[in-house]
């Protein structure tokens, strides 16, 4: 895709989301919640789900495009709706579109596209973070069924999901080999959702504990093959940690252009704070850290472009650029002083909605252990 046609559809979505988002935002983060509508509204303006097949009504895009709608999200500050839009068109559907039938495609891609139908990725469970070789949901072969028993905790979309991935045990003893996910509609007897879990931040992104409790699934509700669970997160794990990329580089961007326009206007000791030397090296030293950032992600997204992207690369990828994020915003929000701490400017949501960055999609510690692994060998 030439970039041309990628500044096209930034300024697409960028306009829809002035019109479509930001009047309601503050409301939507009082609610904790975007209401269904927000889905099928971006449906609508050909955002969700740009680079699936035009066969299921999508645009069939570049992958980039589906990054540069997340990099617009959260550069604009609306972290939390950004994650998940990440979930619901970044991982949900590639993992259908890479792995599903061509049934399972037909049921679910097209009311994605649209919004009609809500998408989740049902991993984590009280037990089992970023080890996700410790789930302990199960199911369980009956006739020509399979019998789903477990929870989840903090997944995005969970509250108003129409469908979840979700990874279970199919044979047990064998730990990551026996791992299987399955597509779960969620309007089957035994599915049922915990309370909203309340976050620090972007609170526009529901996040939800949810429970299966004996529900009958058909053979051709297994995403992928049998057994093969493990093997087809670690394949979607990059694209995932790419996504997370661009939301932090482009949430960096939005946090720097926030504290340039605030430190020209802001006045202490009879001089805008913009003149203090300590503000202009921090300024510096920011845009150098986002610019370094953006070069390496931009790298790795021509490279998924191309399917070269290694899991080593997003790792790196992932573990820099949130890790960049949370500094160069706490250090930009420092610059506006006591200003910064308070909810009534932006800079304070762009700190909290940042700090999930490091956690989710693998830690941090995780991401350094991965690339060890890439050095050492082990």
């Amino acid at each position: 895709m030439d970039q041309e046609e990628l500044t096209l559809y930034r300024d697409m979505a960028r306009r829809a989301f002035e019109q479509e988002v930001a009047p309601h935002f503050e409301q939507w983060e009082e609610d904790h919640i975007v209401p269904r509508e927000l889905w099928t509204t971006l449906g609508a303006a050909g955002l969700l789900c740009p680079d699936m097949p035009e066969e299921f009504g999508a645009a069939g895009t570049d992958p980039q495009v589906t990054f540069a709608v997340l990099e617009e999200l959260s550069r604009m500050g609306f972290g939390g709706v950004a994650t998940g839009y990440s979930i619901h068109s970044n991982i949900v559907a590639p993992y259908i579109n890479n792995f599903g039938t061509e049934e399972q495609k037909a049921q679910w891609l097209p009311r994605m596209v649209t919004g009609e139908a809500i998408g989740a990725l049902a991993m984590t469970e009280p037990g089992a973070g970023s080890d996700v070789q410790g789930i302990r949901t199960n199911a369980v072969k009956d006739g020509d069924e399979w019998v789903l028993n477990g929870s989840k905790i903090f997944i995005t979309n969970g509250m108003l999901a129409d469908l979840v991935i979700v990874a279970a045990i199919t044979d047990p003893g064998k730990g990551a080999k026996g791992t299987t996910l399955f597509l779960v509609d969620t309007s089957l007897p035994g599915f049922s959702r915990g309370q909203k879990i309340e976050k620090i931040g972007q609170h526009s992104s529901d996040t939800a504990l949810l429970f299966f409790e004996d529900i009958r699934l058909p053979e051709s509700a297994i995403l992928g093959e049998l057994n093969k669970g493990f093997v087809i997160m670690m394949t979607e794990l990059p694209r995932e940690r790419l996504g997370i990329a661009a939301q932090a580089v482009a949430a960096a961007e939005g946090a720097l252009e926030l504290t340039v326009n605030y430190v020209l206007e802001r006045k202490a000791f009879g001089q805008t704070v913009a003149s203090f030397q300590n503000t202009r090296f921090t300024l510096a030293d920011v845009k150098t850290q986002i610019a370094l950032n953006r070069a390496l992600y931009e790298k790795c997204a021509d490279q998924y472009s191309r399917g070269e992207l290694t899991a080593d690369d997003a790792a790196m990828l992932k573990y820099a650029s949130t890790e960049m994020q949370c500094s160069t915003i706490d250090d930009c929000l420092q610059l506006f002083g006591g200003y910064g701490y308070t909810v009534e400017y932006p800079i304070s949501r762009y700190y909290t909605d940042a700090r999930i960055q490091r956690i989710y999609g693998g830690t941090s510690e995780i991401m350094k252990e991965l690339v060890a692994r890439t050095i050492l060998g082990r």
